[in-house]
């Protein structure tokens, strides 16, 4: 886990190159990652998502693929965010650029997310049993269905991220 200011602000999640994703706690073993005998890991699988984000079935259960770049990311619970950290001076300008951001998204169409419960943030190259020897963040989500949306910002100038927001559905 990665702080930029000090104390840091917020943690945040890097990958080495690929799509991070985030996995129900309780499914954790069942993903791969890159490793495997089979010609098409995990993580292939994680990579040929198109676009944003993306689905991908991990045991009984399905895992949210955050693609496009590998930018850094961290959860912001108040605005239930993933933020993306594509381009920005310092961590202060980038958070203070979140509203503005919100205001303006253009957001990508939704996709419904059943989760079980908490869920890993972490780089999907890594298999789930090992992630905790690398960059993860716990976000603590209720069970239930979530309404998942995308849209890439720019908020000000040399300001530009990624938001993706987690929004629990009414049962």
């Amino acid at each position: 886990m990665v702080r930029y200011a000090n104390p840091g602000a917020v943690e945040w999640v890097e990958s080495g190159g690929g799509p991070l994703i985030a996995i129900p706690e309780v499914v954790l073993p069942f993903w791969a990652g890159a490793d495997g005998d089979d010609l098409f890991s995990d993580y292939d699988r994680a990579c040929e998502v198109d676009g944003l984000i993306g689905l991908l079935p991990v045991g009984d259960t399905r895992a949210l693929v955050l693609g496009d770049e590998p930018a850094s990311t961290a959860f912001l619970p108040e605005h239930g965010i993933f933020v993306r950290w594509c381009a920005a001076d310092s961590e202060d300008a980038l958070l203070a650029r979140i509203p503005a951001a919100l205001e303006a998204a253009e957001w990508e169409p939704e996709v419904q997310w059943d989760v079980p419960g908490a869920v890993v943030l972490f780089d999907a190259a890594w298999p789930g049993n090992e992630s905790a020897r690398t960059d993860r963040l716990r976000v603590a989500l209720e069970p239930g269905r979530y309404t998942v949306r995308a849209a890439y910002v720019e908020p000000g100038p040399e300001v530009w991220l990624g938001l993706v927001h987690v929004r629990r559905t009414e049962d």
